[in-house]
């Protein structure tokens, strides 16, 4: 795997829904669990168990929901997850990620 790849791993609890704004070159591996992604205007659903991963090819928003408590890794050339401040309006406890946010 080239070195400046970037990764994130997720702990989901059951019925969890993590929304990914654009999947393209992004690939999503279930290691624990069981997570069913959808991706916007794809009629294709999308079920990955332990050792299993899915890589889109289009720039679509993919939403991951966890079938039972799982984890999910997601690795990408350029996978975007620093946090950025809150707008004023909402709470400050809320994180804000930019490029991956939780539904």
């Amino acid at each position: 795997m080239d070195p400046r790849t970037q990764r994130l791993s997720l702990s989901l609890p059951k019925m969890a829904v993590f929304t990914l704004p654009d999947a393209h070159e992004v690939d999503i591996e279930c290691t624990r669990g069981a997570v069913w992604i959808t991706l916007d205007h794809d009629r294709r659903d999308i079920v990955l168990e332990p050792g299993e991963r899915f890589r889109s090819d289009s720039h679509r928003r993919a939403l991951v929901a966890a079938l039972e408590p799982s984890c999910v890794r997601f690795s990408a050339a350029a996978l975007s997850v620093a946090a950025k401040p809150a707008p004023a309006a909402r709470s400050p406890w809320r994180p804000w990620f930019n490029g991956m946010t939780p539904a």
